[in-house]
């Protein structure tokens, strides 16, 4: 018998195969029975075609998956049957296990607060995110689409981060991170913040841009790109773009900006205060615009210390915009600040847990009134009081913020010369004695000599801070009321109790029955020892004792000579200045008209008693001034006799 099957005898089986139905698929309406019963076990027939959907088309399955879930179905429950249907020991690799492995493809690493970060390779350049910020989370769900096609679900992604994150913090290594400007083995590094992720490498003999910083920096919202700095500018371009009217608040506004670019503090807080039309606004976003660039340069004052920290930790500069005052609690956040401090709230959702913020950053404060009133903040502080602009002088704002952009990458370039100096100087740099923020001082002498002489930034540093001394005094009812006591007498001793009305009636009945006014002994007390420092200055000291058996505490003040304290009388000899040097009747930059340098001391010695003494020669003349300049500079000065001190004070002598 023949086992072949004649053609014709084959033409039923066709028909019949032909005619039957034709076989559904088992996925077909799968979702929507998963919706009317989310709980029900999946049968063989559609575990098998779903195993086979991953295999043949995995977006095809992402897609059905993520619509089993929207109805309601157990997907973790469904790729571990899935798994086990398709013979891979029980479970096949999840969403979460898919990320992890990508992950992989990141350098993981955590800084010294524990926060977990990544370098990853983009277009050939490093970049680093924290692993929970969203830079990374796109990346990451980038490169799962990319292998996938799909899109992975919210739970696999947030499982995904909760391993990743462990995974830096223990398997990585420990590196710091920075904004704006980071610092390793004596050299400053400059995040110009553009999408190669390019800086500025600074050392004593030089700067460069680098592709490749060895030093990781963080990107924050809103951060912006600076300038590309560029060699061959002078500092005296920035001068046409700020409203400054004395040289010594110019040669300030360098020094601070100098300080912004180094990479660890002291940072004094600039003070800007004048009337409406002074452009105040305008300063402040120069200055952030030309040293830390942001999206939005000026801001409110935060209402808690929490937010002025947050904002701390994603910007290298803070300005502040048109304050009208500073509560007492806003006042030691920004001396914190100023400084290097830390701040600690309870994070989120937990009991014990803390989020800490520690952080130096660089301020800037204007308003119309004097708006630093505490001596704390006064004493870390730079103030400049802007003039009002003249109808005459203004400039659209469109056409400054172009000419600045054409200037911005020179005059960064200029800057950055000087920190050159500065790095090369700072080591062998001394100063006649060290205010309260030293380092800053010692940094912008140092930086100094590759724009000016030696001595120009400190005797305009010594004169800024008497003025502040002066102010805050002024300000203080209290302190005001001590130096009115102290105008009649060499010494004082008595008990808070009798101080606080020995001073009110020194301050009148009007102040002393204001809210500003202390309204016991113990707030007087307190009070005293804020305003000691600055009272100090002025040749009053203030002293807090125990006498007799019974250990009262007394408040003892006692007065300096008046012919060594020129608030209470004494003469102090001046030193007539050199003629000014000639300036044009027109500015070719159409700019503030801000005349040309004045003259003013340019010796480091020149600051007696806190207080600067007139100059001899110009000192913002570049360095390549002739032997004539020299000679002039180092010309002996001519003191005025002196003044016979106040009668009522020798009298009491």
């Amino acid at each position: 018998m023949s086992d072949e099957i004649d053609g014709e005898d084959l033409n039923p089986i066709l028909d019949a195969i032909d005619s039957a139905e034709e076989v559904p698929d088992p996925l077909d309406g799968l979702v929507e029975k998963s919706a009317e019963d989310p709980g029900a076990a999946f049968t063989p027939e559609v575990l098998e075609r779903l195993v086979a959907l991953k295999s043949e088309d995995r977006a095809d399955f992402e897609a059905l998956r993520a619509g089993l879930k929207k109805a309601g179905c157990r997907v973790t429950a469904l790729d571990e049957a899935i798994a086990e249907e398709s013979g891979d020991g029980g479970r096949g690799p999840t969403q979460a296990d898919i990320l992890i492995d990508l992950a992989g493809a990141a350098e993981l690493f955590h800084s010294a607060d524990g926060t977990a970060l990544a370098d990853i390779l983009i277009n050939e350049h490093r970049e680093t995110w924290p692993v929970r910020t969203k830079g990374f989370r796109r990346w990451l769900a980038r490169q799962f689409f990319e292998q996938t096609g799909g899109a992975p679900s919210s739970e696999a992604l947030q499982s995904a981060l909760n391993v990743i994150e462990a995974k830096a913090h223990f398997d990585g290594p420990e590196r710091p991170v920075f904004i704006r400007v980071g610092g390793l083995d004596g050299r400053l590094y400059l995040d110009l913040g553009d999408e190669a992720w390019r800086a500025v490498e600074i050392d004593a003999t030089g700067w460069r841009i680098i592709e490749k910083p060895p030093v990781r920096f963080r990107r924050a919202a809103g951060i912006q790109p600076l300038a590309v700095p560029i060699t061959g500018g002078s500092v005296e371009t920035l001068r046409a773009f700020l409203n400054v009217q004395s040289d010594q608040d110019f040669v300030l506004v360098v020094a601070w900006a100098l300080a912004v670019l180094r990479n660890k503090g002291p940072y004094p807080a600039l003070v800007l205060s004048g009337e409406q039309g002074s452009a105040k606004s305008t300063f402040s976003a120069i200055l952030r615009a030309l040293l830390d660039p942001n999206t939005a340069p000026l801001r409110a004052l935060p209402r808690e210390d929490r937010d002025l920290f947050i904002a701390a930790s994603n910007g290298h500069v803070l300005a502040f915009d048109n304050v009208s005052g500073l509560p007492a609690w806003i006042s030691d956040t920004l001396c914190r600040l100023a400084t290097g401090g830390g701040f600690a709230v309870r994070q989120l959702y937990t009991d014990q847990d803390e989020v800490l913020f520690d952080a130096a950053r660089p301020v800037i404060l204007n308003g119309i009134e004097d708006i630093v009133t505490r001596p704390d903040l006064a004493d870390r502080a730079v103030f400049l009081t802007l003039e009002p602009i003249p109808e005459d002088r203004r400039r659209p704002e469109a056409e400054l913020w172009a000419s600045f952009e054409a200037e911005r990458g020179r005059i960064l370039g200029v800057l950055l010369d000087a920190v050159v100096e500065g790095l090369r100087r700072l080591p062998d740099t001394r100063l006649p004695k060290l205010p309260r923020m030293a380092d800053f001082a010692l940094w912008a002498s140092a930086c100094e000599t590759a724009i000016w002489p030696a001595g120009t930034f400190w005797a305009a540093y010594c004169g800024n801070r008497e003025e502040a001394v002066e102010g805050v005094i002024d300000a203080d009812p209290v302190a005001a009321a001590v130096r009115a006591v102290m105008l009649e007498r060499t010494e004082w001793t008595g008990t808070a109790s009798d101080l606080l009305g020995a001073l009110g009636e020194a301050a009148g009945e009007r102040i002393a029955k204001s809210k500003t006014w202390p309204d016991s002994p113990r707030a007087l007390s307190g009070r005293l020892r804020r305003a000691a420092t600055f009272l100090r200055k002025i040749g009053i000291e203030v002293s807090f004792e125990r006498e007799g058996r019974a250990r009262t505490r007394v408040i003892r003040i006692t007065a300096a000579s008046a012919e060594s304290v020129p608030e209470l009388g004494g003469a102090q000899p001046s030193v007539p200045s050199a003629p000014s040097a000639p300036r044009p009747k027109s500015n070719p930059d159409n700019s503030f008209g801000a005349p040309y340098p004045r003259t003013f001391a340019n010796d480091a010695d020149g600051c007696a008693n806190g207080k600067a003494d007139s100059v001899r020669g110009n000192p913002l003349k570049s360095n390549g001034r002739d032997d004539a300049d020299g000679a002039d500079a180092n010309r002996a000065a001519h003191s005025e006799p002196e003044k016979p001190a106040a009668t009522s004070w020798t009298a009491r002598l």
